[in-house]
């Protein structure tokens, strides 16, 4: 019985210095968007989770598509606000400060009448599903919203 009282006790002690060490690790992190301002709670979530992660030190990329194509604009930006989960642009500068980089698909943002004016001056491009799947690729965790 006192062996497998050590032998537990070894286990529950390695298991907690895992958890420990993914704790602690640094992760680049892919948060992929497809929520736009119609459900404002879900894509202003998005970018909440971008902050906090980057705000740990985590590496963080968003990539935007469908109806969140739209969201880099700027009256976008100024209005959509999440029930419970904050401000977008609030969010935004947050990730901006931090060093966050944005991807906006191409396709979803020809469809929405996006152009490069609307992501003039901020740290934004566009791309094609090439590009998200390779950012999935390398990504240690992938966040879908």
């Amino acid at each position: 019985m006192k062996s497998l009282s050590i032998c537990l006790l070894l286990v529950l002690t390695a298991t907690y210095s895992q958890a420990q060490m993914s704790l602690s690790k640094k992760m680049n992190m892919l948060i992929h968007i497809t929520c736009g301002p119609a459900d404002p709670t879900r894509a202003a979530l998005g970018f909440l989770v971008a902050k906090t992660a980057l705000a740990e030190g985590h590496s963080v990329t968003l990539f935007l598509a469908g109806d969140a194509a739209v969201l880099l604009r700027d009256a976008e930006l100024d209005q959509v606000e999440g029930l419970g989960t904050g401000k977008l642009r609030e969010h935004f500068e947050a990730i901006v400060k931090a060093g966050g980089r944005f991807y906006v698909s191409g396709l979803s943002a020809k469809a929405r009448g996006i152009t490069e004016s609307d992501l003039q001056g901020k740290p934004a491009e566009f791309a094609m599903p090439t590009k998200l799947v390779q950012l999935a690729a390398t990504s240690d965790r992938l966040f879908t919203y």
